[in-house]
């Protein structure tokens, strides 16, 4: 199940991305390049920039949808249970350091 919506969550982005290369920005943008110049002949320019950005709105709706729902039920969780670095017990104490003993004694030259 969990392959399953990857795919289609995959296949919702390239759709997406698309979606919204097809639109044309003030400067023609990528539309001509992968046929947005000649969808706008068959649905009238205006009816074909609503009907991109509608296309664009439901796709990116839905993305974010599904990305919640792949996350919240869908996302296989481990049963492995790791405490962290704080939960685990403290290292055991560590020896005290033998200091070399102090020379009180004067010296004479």
């Amino acid at each position: 199940m969990y392959t399953l919506a990857i795919i289609i969550e995959i296949i919702l982005g390239i759709l997406l991305i698309l979606a919204i290369l097809m639109q044309s920005s003030k400067g023609g943008g990528l539309a001509g390049s992968f046929g947005g110049a000649n969808i706008g002949a068959v649905f009238g320019v205006r009816r074909t920039s609503d009907f991109l950005t509608k296309i664009t709105q439901w796709l990116a709706g839905i993305f974010m949808i599904f990305a919640l729902v792949i996350n919240l039920w869908l996302l296989p969780r481990g049963e492995q249970k790791r405490e962290s670095v704080i939960q685990s017990a403290p290292p055991a104490a560590l020896p005290p350091t033998q200091q070399a003993p102090v020379n009180t004694a004067p010296t004479s030259r």
